[in-house]
């Protein structure tokens, strides 16, 4: 627990310029926590540094002390390096980035250091810090100005005698920040993927050359005159060009797939160049030293934001997400009827599924007929559920659940602008379309899965001369699907698993065309040696458009097998209730029990959970799905009160498009 802070008097009393560095700094902390006051408030920061300013400038003694000590704290740490680096990655990369966040966050740090980063984040570390130096008023930044300003001994002081340390501070900040953005500018995963004319034409080339003019300009002329004007604006612009050169890399990852790594350089890239303008704002047009306080404002901010994983992530992910949500869109637009004779092929690609699903029914109870141990028989759930899943979609039938977490980003595209009733209208028109797929591929999946496992299980029972579930397991199917126990809570815990392998399957689409695999798989002298031109470039394009559907089914089968296993492992009692698979269930335990489950109350209580689970299922799915989109969208406010009043109005004025394609009145 941290110790109360002396009072003024004690302060400047245990002032010892002739300290050792560790002892300087802590004296520091100390007097940084005292003027922000037990509560942080601004107003006590700013009455405290008065207060400060006011013995200072009334005992010369104290004060020449106090100057010898800020002298000497200068002198042993590298204030440019601060300036221009704090807030940013050594190393460019997200994942030591990440890393990094992380110790900041858990790990003490030492005030015996001569990082001026570390000792920053020591002094400023208070959430209020930003808040009070960005409220300093400029008569008491002029006043600190005078008693904190000192000559320079730097470098610069042969070319410009009147230079003060800040000054000169400044000068190395804008070299050293310069340095970096040209690095990054020229770094191969940046500059290979900008557009030809500002790969041809690079503004970093030129940025180092006109920081030295501005500098050179600046130093002869002691910061006036025409010659520095002109030579600054050139700076700015040149930023500015390296800016719009940076930004034509997001060109690329639109059509070449996002790397997490790559949109954290980017945006450091962005970052920097920003820093660099308010460095020099600082160093030409601050003689109120507002935009030094801003500054330093900026850096205080900085240190919270390097405690935050998750904003980290956060902010590196949602182009990712982005993307993720825009190929998903693309998958979606196949799911979503709008026509009678879509909404018919939808019902038969629906009723196809149905029917696969009822030998997976039968496949599931064999595995776990077989009595192994619980993750095996997770696993080998997964198998039979992924390979089934993806047989679904290779003979291009439909599982109904799979469509919201693809549907609800190609609807999301449709709320970049719902100002206008024709967008809102639109909107209205693709959520009628979505329920009315839904319920078709529902009734489609249902209709037929339920009779064609009992068929199938009255077949093998003919053959084997036994059910092919025992009475016990159909009473535990009866049982476990009822409405009276959690099924509508696991239908919901399967939403979420839904939703999850969606994500999965844009990540994995994005990573493949961001290695540009496809490419490869079509033109690498191994794979058209082996296979020949024309059939490797059929197989590039067979995984092109169904890697993400096979990512997704294959992803989902694994989750819905393993999860209850894992779970049970933990003692977490959750499951899974898929509305096709559990449709085939019941009809399995039918076939066992014969007609006589018509009498037993479980069967209509599992029969009035069927449509429950499949709302479940539906709902949650879309509704996280959803929600990505619209982040990925940048939609925050869409008028949501406007959307449920027009949705409400289209019920009550046409509730049958909701259900049924309505025809098109003739003009």
């Amino acid at each position: 627990m941290t110790q109360p802070a002396r009072d003024l008097p004690a302060l400047l009393e245990a002032l010892d310029p002739e300290a050792d560095l560790v002892h300087r700094h802590l004296w520091l902390i100390e007097l940084l926590d005292w003027i922000r006051g037990p509560q942080a408030r601004a107003a006590t920061a700013i009455g405290h540094t008065e207060m400060l300013l006011d013995v200072l400038e009334a005992r010369p003694d104290t004060r020449e002390r106090f100057q010898h000590w800020w002298r000497q704290l200068l002198t042993s740490v590298d204030l440019g390096s601060l300036l221009s680096d704090y807030g940013f990655s050594a190393r460019n990369a997200f994942v030591s980035e990440l890393v990094q966040r992380l110790h900041h966050r858990w790990l003490p740090a030492s005030p015996q250091t001569t990082d001026a980063a570390e000792l920053f984040a020591l002094v400023l570390s208070h959430p209020q810090d930003a808040h009070w130096l960005a409220a300093l008023p400029p008569p008491l930044l002029q006043r600190l100005s005078h008693m904190l300003s000192m000559p320079s001994d730097g470098h610069h002081v042969k070319e410009n005698p009147g230079l003060t340390h800040w000054q000169d501070t400044l000068l190395d900040a804008l070299t050293f920040c310069t340095s970096q953005i040209r690095a990054t500018g020229f770094s191969p995963e940046v500059r290979l993927r900008m557009d030809s004319t500002a790969r041809a034409h690079s503004p970093f080339r030129e940025l180092t050359a006109s920081l030295d003019q501005m500098r050179d300009a600046w130093l002869l002329g002691q910061g006036a005159g025409q010659a520095l004007a002109d030579a600054a604006l050139a700076y700015r612009q040149q930023l500015d060009a390296c800016n719009l050169a940076a930004s034509s890399v997001y060109q690329h990852l639109d059509a070449h797939g996002i790397s997490v790594d790559l949109v954290f350089r980017l945006r450091q890239l962005r970052d920097r160049i920003a820093r660099a303008r308010s460095l020099l704002t600082c160093l030409l047009d601050d003689a109120q030293h507002q935009h030094t306080a801003q500054l330093l404002s900026h850096l205080a901010t900085r240190e919270q934001d390097l405690k935050s994983v998750g904003a980290l992530i956060q902010s590196s992910s949602s182009l990712l997400a982005a993307k993720v949500a825009q190929r998903n869109s693309e998958t979606g637009e196949h799911y979503i009827t709008r026509s009678s004779e879509e909404y018919r092929t939808m019902l038969n690609q629906a009723a196809g599924g149905g029917l696969l699903t009822a030998l997976t029914t039968a496949l599931k109870f064999a595995v776990m007929a077989l009595g192994l141990g619980a993750f095996w028989y997770g696993f080998w759930a997964g198998v039979v559920y992924a390979a089934s899943f993806v047989l679904i979609q290779l003979l291009h039938f439909t599982l109904a659940t799979k469509q919201p977490a693809m549907t609800a980003p190609a609807m999301a595209a449709k709320l970049k602008d719902v100002s206008t009733p024709q967008a809102l209208d639109a909107f209205v028109d693709e959520v009628a379309h979505l329920v009315r797929s839904q319920t078709a591929a529902v009734i489609g999946n249902v209709a037929l899965v339920f009779p064609a496992t009992i068929l199938l299980a009255l077949g093998v029972q003919q053959v084997r001369g036994a059910p092919m579930i025992d009475a016990a397991t159909a009473n535990y199917v009866l049982h476990s699907l009822t409405l009276q126990g959690p099924s509508v809570l696991y239908a919901a815990f399967t939403g979420v698993l839904l939703f999850s392998s969606s994500i999965l399957a844009g990540w994995v689409e994005n990573w493949f065309v961001l290695h540009r695999l496809d490419s490869a798989m079509r033109y690498n002298p191994r794979f058209t040696a082996v296979l020949g031109a024309k059939r490797a470039a059929r197989w590039a394009r067979f995984w092109r458009h169904n890697i993400s559907g096979l990512a997704a089914n294959i992803s989902l089968g694994f989750i819905m097998g393993l999860t209850p296993s894992i779970m049970g492992f933990f003692a977490i009692p959750l499951d899974v209730r898929h509305v096709t698979l559990s449709a085939g269930q019941l009809g399995a335990a039918c076939a066992s029990l014969g007609t006589e489950v018509l009498q037993h109350p479980d069967f209509w209580w599992a029969v009035a959970a069927i449509p429950l689970i499949g709302l479940m299922n539906v709902t949650v799915s879309y509704f996280f799905a959803f929600r990505v989109a619209l982040r990925a969208h940048d939609v925050s406010d869409i008028g949501r009160s406007l959307i449920y009043k027009a949705i409400g109005r289209r019920l009550r004025t046409a509730p049958l498009s909701f259900v049924w394609p309505v025809r098109a009145t003739a003009p």
